[in-house]
């Protein structure tokens, strides 16, 4: 039978980020996906600056920055409220999620589709010794007493742990009977994947979605590539007996057409989709020896682009624990997984809903309340803290993420990858962490996780770094 350390299950944006940080940190890693390729429409396409701080830890970065849609969504920004694309405004322009943050990174957001992301991930994780696996479906999961079986479409494999990032409808979370909490179903959409000539109607405007109301159609409108490929999202309500049935190519080309507001448009259909807007989060992140991250653990509105986002950040977080155990740590450095990624998945869950119902209405008319539970998009990015951090700013303290001080050339303290003691201070060598020299800014001894958040500082700790670390690996 086949053994791997970690079989990762499900190859979307999640479980291929999760291949590609396991990878990176030496840990043999399988990853299953049942779809024959990498998506083809494209979906998710807000990177922000976490993420992209972690594609950048494993040298992405730039890759992802020179994809086409990245060089032509670059100067993209806010939410525009239109009669049709080429009719009149019916509101101010509007941005005020989305500044901030670019003074505490090394790094910025990147709007970028998910059918090119996707591949670069894929390549990535291949080049970095992970063996990827489309056309593979997992069709069950037994645990015993040293590991896993998994039977999958090819045959069976043995592994230590698993990731499930097997999407929102996950049947392995399904089948152990986790149970989710939340508010549930918020809306259903059609997501209509289109080709079209609207560079005339669309100008020099450079949104990110455009919500569009008259009296043929309520969607919201995104554009691809600036030019030919858009994107619109079309809610649809069962109780008034609307069904995706009804979407076929011939209706789906009249919406595009309203939402245009150019009758003899010249539309062609690439793909359909639907979808579910909801807020719910696993009760639990964790079965025996499996994981749950991304839309397994987690699903959310669109709103704010936190879904993928958070569910790469949920990996990252699994990874380095992963890494460190198949090393020899204790595996109950383990349980840190759950214990640090929900909270964040529920604040993240919430944050999203709340800003769906602050949105423009597509297609219903009552009134949404919710900017005052509403934070700026970069404390939901970067703000969250694990047990002992505080939320308001990243201070150095444990618990917290560390502040971006360049520490090298273009190497910031955020990139680290292993440990690191930052320091102004003399420590004898400690075995597994980095020494690097520090900014003079930075005025005491910090011991820093692989994943940028604070571990350890001297101010207040009568214990050194190296009983720090032990502490850690011995998952206290």
């Amino acid at each position: 039978m086949e053994r791997t350390s970690v079989l990762v299950v499900g190859g979307g944006l999640v479980g291929l980020s999760a291949a590609v940080f396991l990878a990176h940190q030496g840990v043999d890693v399988v990853l299953a996906e049942r779809r024959p390729t990498t998506s083809l429409h494209p979906k998710a396409r807000g990177l922000n600056i976490r993420t992209m701080e972690l594609y950048r830890q494993v040298g992405l970065e730039d890759a992802i920055r020179g994809t086409d849609s990245a060089r032509t969504l670059a100067a993209n920004n806010g939410f525009a409220v239109l009669e049709s694309l080429s009719g009149k405004e019916l509101a101010p322009f509007r941005q005020e999620y989305m500044s901030g943050g670019a003074e505490v990174s090394p790094t910025g957001w990147c709007l970028c589709d998910q059918d090119e992301v996707e591949p670069l991930l894929a390549k990535r994780a291949v080049e970095l010794g992970a063996d990827i696996r489309f056309g593979t479906e997992v069709l069950d999961v037994v645990e015993d007493e040293s590991g896993a079986v998994a039977t999958l479409s090819t045959g069976q494999i043995r592994a230590d742990c698993l990731i499930v990032a097997d999407g929102a409808h996950s049947r392995l979370r399904e089948r152990w009977g986790i149970t989710s909490s939340g508010p549930g179903t918020l809306s259903r959409t059609i997501s209509v994947y289109f080709k079209a000539d609207l560079r005339e109607a669309l100008g020099d405007r450079r949104f990110i979605l455009a919500y569009v109301n008259n009296a043929e159609v309520r969607a919201a409108l995104a554009p691809v590539d600036n030019a030919h490929r858009w994107l619109l999202h079309v809610p649809y309500f069962p109780d008034k007996g609307q069904s995706p049935e009804q979407f076929d190519e011939r209706r789906c080309a009249e919406l595009v057409r309203a939402a245009a507001g150019i009758p003899d448009l010249d539309v062609e259909i690439v793909q359909v989709l639907e979808w579910e807007a909801a807020g719910r989060v696993a009760d639990t992140y964790r079965h025996g020896r499996a994981f749950l991250a991304g839309d397994a653990a987690h699903v959310m509105p669109p709103s704010g682009a936190f879904g993928s986002n958070t569910g790469i950040q949920d990996v990252h977080n699994l990874a380095w624990r992963l890494a460190l155990v198949t090393k020899g740590a204790d595996p109950k450095l383990l349980d840190g997984y759950e214990a640090e990624r929900r909270p964040v998945g529920v604040h993240t869950m919430q944050q999203a809903v709340a800003r769906s119902k602050d949105r423009p209405r597509v297609g219903r008319e009552e009134e949404a309340n919710a900017a005052a539970t509403i934070v700026p998009d970069h404390l939901v990015q970067l703000g969250y803290t694990y047990p002992d951090g505080d939320f308001r700013e990243p201070d150095g303290q444990p618990g917290g993420r560390v502040p971006h001080v360049w520490i090298g050339d273009n190497v910031s303290t955020v990139d680290a990858t292993e440990f690191q003691l930052v320091s102004t201070k003399q420590w004898p060598e400690i075995e597994g962490v980095k020494r690097v020299k520090a900014d003079p800014g930075f005025a005491e001894s910090v011991l820093i996780r692989p994943d940028g958040f604070v571990a350890w500082t001297s101010a207040g700790s009568s214990h050194d770094p190296a009983d720090a670390l032990r502490k850690i690996l011995n998952g206290g």
